[in-house]
């Protein structure tokens, strides 16, 4: 399988906070079944101010430390972005860290804030595929307001938004309501992708097998495989090439 959202560059945010929280990670990720991974760092301006080069750095030294254990594991970086109105400007120095491309456009994972869905999202968005930017829109399930009112995600669709589902949800760790909309929203063939959003082996680790068992319950063996094999690696090759 192919993770394309995960925390487990050590020390730039809130996931992997040493080399061997990391190391534990890509671990717990071989287990899964899981050969490569993207691994996404927030860029929360003010909070987490992730850039590319931090975030390489912190690629050198992870991909330095696991080389001798041989796990099987290909990691290459990218970001998760939190929406806000300086993605423009970064946009235009090209300085945001893509997790591949699809369909000729390069891809952004681009993340809501937990509560709500900022007033303008739907233009940003808009702004962003003019200039050949696709966003994927992370773990929409877990949105309270898309919670609440589910159908506020149909102008992101509209648009042609990729949308990525986070493991844990749909296995119940979020709650019941994350993994309701997680079931219907997989029903309706909304998300591009299922990645693990790992953050700590104790506290969020990846659960990218036991998500693809269940999807496989709901919606067949051959559209999960679309979710965790075909499109992931279809959208990150050009990361690993």
């Amino acid at each position: 399988m192919i993770d394309l959202h995960c925390h487990i560059l050590p020390g730039l945010d809130d996931g992997a906070r040493e080399m061997d929280d990391a190391i534990a990670l890509v671990r717990l990720a071989a287990e899964q079944g899981i050969s490569r991974m993207v691994a996404t760092p927030h860029i929360q301006i003010g909070r987490f101010d992730n850039n590319l080069a931090t975030i390489q750095a912190a690629l050198s030294s992870l991909n330095e430390a696991i080389a001798p254990l041989d796990l099987g594991v290909d990691i290459r970086a990218g970001a998760e972005f939190r929406i806000c109105p300086e993605v423009m400007m970064l946009a235009e120095r090209n300085e945001l860290p893509f997790i591949g491309e699809y369909q000729g456009a390069k891809v952004l994972l681009l993340e809501l804030p937990h509560s709500q869905v900022p007033a303008g999202s739907d233009r940003l968005v808009d702004w962003l595929i003019r200039n050949n930017i696709l966003p994927m829109i992370a773990h929409p399930e877990r949105n309270r307001e898309l919670q609440a009112f589910p159908d506020r995600i149909r102008p992101f669709v509209r648009s042609g938004c990729l949308f990525q589902l986070t493991a844990a949800s749909l296995v119940g760790d979020f709650g019941d309501v994350a993994m309701a909309l997680s079931e219907r929203w997989l029903g309706e063939q909304l998300f591009t992708v299922i990645a693990s959003d790992a953050h700590s082996e104790k506290r969020r680790p990846p659960k990218l097998a036991q998500a693809f068992a269940r999807a496989k319950e709901l919606i067949g063996e051959t559209q999960a495989l679309e979710l965790v094999q075909q499109r992931p690696c279809a959208i990150s090759q050009s990361l690993f090439i």
